[in-house]
Formats: C-alpha cells, structure tokens, sequence
C-alpha cells in the first residue's frame, strides 16, 4: 500500500466552476518514505480571480502566472490523477480536503469527463479530533508550525508534503500505523462517487455538532422567551433608576434564570430594557466577555459598563 497526499490551487472559485491551475502531489511507502513529489500546472482556461475564504483579500499563489498558459488544460491531466486517486492501493489523504474533492467534481462537469470515485480521508478532521478542538479550522501553517515543517504555503505539492507530515506525526503520537490511524481517531473516510460526495467526519466530531446544535436551540428558545418577557414590561414614571436604559450582553440575555429577574428588578425600580446599545445608559456584561457586541459597548464612552454583581448591588441600593 502507497499513500497518496494531495492539494489542489484554482485560478478561480465560484458555486458550479472551480478552475483548477495546479495539482500537487505525494506518494509515499507506509514509512512516509517519499517515492514522488510533484507539481502539475494546468492551464485553467479562464482568468485569476482568487479571493481568501470570506471573498475578500486577494490571495496570490507562489508561482509565475503566465506560466500556467503554457500547460494543457484538465483533460490532459485528468485520466493521470483519476488513476491515482482511485488505485485500490493508494490511500488517499488531503487536508481540509472537501474543497479539493468538490474542484475536481466541478472540473468533471465543466469538461464533460466521468465522474471521480474514491475515499479519501481528511488530515484537517484528524488534527480536530487529535486535539479534540472543533470550534475553528486548523489550517497547514498553524499546524506545521510547531512539527518545525518549511514549506511554501499554496504551492500544491509543498501543501501535499506538509499534509504527509501533519499524518506522520499523528501516527507517531498515537503509535499507529497509517492504515490504522483512522480506527484509532474513530474518524471515518469521505467518498465521492458519481458526482455524490460524503464528508469525512469522527465520532467525536458528530457528537460536538450534536452538542452545538442543541446549544443553539436551547439558546434560540432562551431568546424568544426573553423577548417575550421583554415586551411585557411596563415603564413606570417614577423610581430609582428613572432615566437609566440598560442592556445585557448576548450571553446573559440568553441565560434567562438570570436575565428574567434582573430584568424584572429594573423595571420595578423604573429603569427600562434596551435591545439597542445607542439608546441604553447602562451596559451589563461580564470582564471575559470579548463579543463583538460588548467591544462595540466598550467603545461607545458614554455607557456606564458593568458585570452582574455590579448591577445587584445596585438594585439591592
């Protein structure tokens, strides 16, 4: 068995395109013990429209872009890397390798060639699953920055390297052979077959969606009973805290065992609840609170910033 670690640069990016201008990849034995590297240009047939993941910044790619005109287009290149990816005795990795899997679909469709068909399992999903960390995606240079790994960052063939190296070490780690690895993760492969695609996931992976997505109800039915409450507060015309408009953070809003009654509090003493942080006086957050809501509140001068003990003893005044 052979392992086949692959990265694909496009020129171009959108919902049913992706021009593919580069093919870069490793072949190495079960010891890491690298049999090929390679670079393969592809004339993308269309222009350089590269953008990062938000759509923004420009991303530039380490090569000579004229060069790539000098290169045939995806179907003279398209029965090698078929083969590759779908000998029964490569296995095949990639990192965050969905994108890469979904270029080579749309490059199929644009060229009318036969679909791919292949497993392939994600260096991305190991390294989550390894650290336990789902909350963010780890990118090849954060990874490889502590692995001591030079490479040159959307060179195709140098992000192949780096994700055979991301792998190697996570065998080490685990004292697991490459074949093995996956089962010791409990990570399962991703497959593409006739324009399908699975996504490759881990058990602990489907069980953090599982936890988040609850979390997320739980929070959304927490708001909507909180706004409720909200609405049916009246305003008095008298009392301590006459004048003062408060507003909580996202975070205490949503935990509504403590919102509710603070809220009740202020209205008894004739302050009123604000959604809006331009027109409250009064801003509740807690001092680690570091959401984009409560950074806009501290930047605003005129608002008195408090934490929930705070807001106590001033009800309790």
């Amino acid at each position: 068995m052979n392992l086949v670690f692959f990265d694909i640069e496009c020129a171009s990016v959108h919902k049913t395109t992706a021009k593919i201008c580069a093919f870069g990849y490793v072949v190495c034995d079960e010891k890491f013990n690298i049999i090929k590297k390679e670079d393969i240009l592809i004339n993308p047939k269309g222009g350089f429209h590269l953008t990062d993941r938000r759509g923004e910044k420009g991303l530039e790619l380490p090569y000579d872009y004229a060069e790539f005109k000098k290169h045939p287009p995806f179907p003279a290149v398209y029965s090698f890397i078929k083969e590759l990816l779908e000998d029964k005795n490569n296995l095949v990795f990639g990192h965050a390798i969905m994108n890469d899997v979904k270029y080579l679909d749309l490059e199929t469709r644009r060229f009318h060639l036969p679909p791919f068909n292949f497993e392939f399992l994600d260096s991305q999903i190991m390294y989550m699953t390894h650290v336990g960390d789902f909350s963010r995606q780890f990118g090849l240079e954060y990874i490889t920055e502590n692995l001591n790994v030079v490479f040159t960052p959307h060179r195709a063939a140098d992000d192949a390297y780096a994700t055979m190296k991301i792998v190697e070490e996570l065998c080490r780690l685990h004292g697991a052979h490459p074949a093995e690895l996956a089962g010791v993760l409990g990570v399962k492969k991703g497959k593409i077959r006739d324009h399908n695609i699975v996504k490759p996931t881990s058990s602990a992976y489907e069980r953090y969606i599982t936890a988040r997505d609850a979390a997320r109800e739980q929070r959304s039915r927490n708001r909507t009973k909180f706004y409720i409450y909200l609405s049916r507060r009246k305003r008095k015309k008298s009392g301590r805290l006459f004048g003062q408009a408060f507003t909580f953070s996202r975070n205490i809003e949503d935990d509504v065992e403590i919102s509710i009654p603070l809220v009740g509090r202020i209205y008894e003493e004739g302050g009123v609840y604000s959604q809006k942080l331009g027109d409250c006086t009064v801003y509740v957050c807690e001092e680690d609170d570091a959401t984009v809501r409560t950074k806009n509140a501290r930047q605003m001068g005129q608002l008195i910033i408090i934490n929930i003990s705070q807001l106590r003893e001033m009800l309790d005044d």
